[in-house]
């Protein structure tokens, strides 16, 4: 047991992942293990396999493994490419930088356009890289949906033209890790072929699970790849899910979970969900720019509906920042990753999460500010507050 004193009231979890999990998620996950070859675990298996699509706006395949989000990058690779294939990347942040490591590491050979972590992908860039590649070598374009890292959000449905521009053979990769209900995803129409997510971001439950949307086009090229694979081969996967199963032991709490969060989205409406995260994240922006302060999101095309990453004045350090917040109000914010480490904190805004919540948060970084001195303006909290009045939009009218 801690010998610090108890604190009142519960923590603010405002990282960007994993989120705090709602007591209806909890509460499914408690039940009784089931045996995982039984008619009542297949049952379980043939709804979340099938709920899962309308989240990806497919008609296809879904694969749900028992890994983090990197397990899900891991397959995407492997079951598509040949040792020594070429793969363009676009380094918008952290992830992008450990998917490219990771592909290099299973002998693939990528190809970096790099940013300066404030843009998401620039599909105009794409597209020349694309039309300079005449012999056709680049086998796959791999990009990050919604950068955590920096709040960064890339266009696919642009990058999907960029490769249909220069008719491009090349299979279209996506993490949309901390995107997946949090803003529009639409794999079947961009034309995506790999779509890979995880469980503890927007879908509101704990690590532990991933998503791997896959198109036709991407099961063709598996029949050919021959990078290994084996706990994380598609055709085991496939042949099983198509009963309910899988091939192996599955993370059952995390799957009922997984049917309750599902059930939580559609309840809401998934264009719900949508509009709720980009009015969070909004007003947050709102907040920074009522402080006087900048956001790592240069342009508002690339703004993340999940994160808001704050840059902090030049002098002052980010992580001594956020301990003081932590310290001093039980608020937890995100750390800034690899080149941006102590000049930024991140604010999560996704998952379970509404105005009260946010503004619990803002008003914690406000009285931060004064408690570490860091210079601002008063005012930011007001900003967001008023912009959260102005667009509320009440279940039901109130009577008179």
């Amino acid at each position: 047991m801690s010998n610090e004193p108890r604190r009142a009231g519960r923590h603010f979890l405002q990282i960007p992942g994993p989120t705090p999990v709602p007591e209806r998620i909890l509460a499914a996950m408690s039940r009784q293990m089931l045996d995982h070859r039984g008619l009542e675990f297949q049952q379980l298996g043939r709804r979340v396999l099938s709920g899962i699509k309308g989240l990806f706006k497919t008609q296809g395949h879904v694969i749900i493994y028992p890994s983090s989000g990197t397990g899900a990058w891991e397959a995407a690779l492997t079951n598509t490419l040949s040792p020594g294939d070429k793969v363009l990347m676009c380094e918008t942040g952290q992830f992008a930088v450990l998917w490219a490591g990771m592909a290099t590491r299973l002998g693939l050979i990528p190809e970096v356009i790099p940013t300066d972590w404030r843009i998401g992908a620039d599909a105009n860039l794409i597209e020349q890289r694309l039309r300079a590649d005449t012999g056709r070598k680049i086998k796959a374009v791999c990009v990050v949906h919604n950068e955590t890292s920096t709040g960064c959000r890339t266009r696919l449905d642009e990058v999907r033209k960029a490769i249909d521009a220069v008719k491009h053979p090349a299979l279209l990769m996506a993490d949309t890790i901390s995107s997946l209900a949090c803003t529009d995803l639409r794999h079947d129409e961009w034309g995506i072929d790999v779509t890979v997510s995880g469980s503890q971001k927007g879908m509101m439950l704990p690590p532990g699970l991933s998503f791997t949307a896959i198109s036709a086009k991407a099961i063709d090229a598996s029949k050919s790849a021959e990078l290994r694979r084996s706990y994380f081969a598609w055709d085991d996967m496939l042949a099983m899910n198509a009963s309910g199963f899988f091939p192996y032991t599955p993370a059952t709490g995390l799957l009922y979970g997984l049917a309750e969060a599902i059930d939580m989205i559609n309840e809401e409406g998934l264009e719900n969900v949508f509009e709720r995260h980009e009015r969070l994240s909004e007003a947050t922006r709102r907040a920074v720019e009522g402080w006087g302060l900048d956001i790592q999101s240069r342009d508002a095309k690339y703004h993340s509906p999940a994160v808001t990453a704050v840059i902090m004045p030049e002098g002052h350090s980010a992580d001594g920042f956020r301990k003081i917040v932590l310290d001093s109000f039980n608020m937890s914010l995100g750390t800034g990753l690899n080149k941006i480490a102590g000049k930024v904190f991140r604010i999560g805004h996704l998952g379970d999460t509404n105005e009260l919540t946010i503004m619990g948060a803002l008003a914690g970084v406000e009285m931060g500010f004064d408690l570490a001195g860091v210079p601002h303006t008063k005012g930011g909290v007001g900003a967001a507050m008023s912009y959260l009045a102005e667009t509320a939009r009440p279940k039901s009218a109130v009577a008179a």
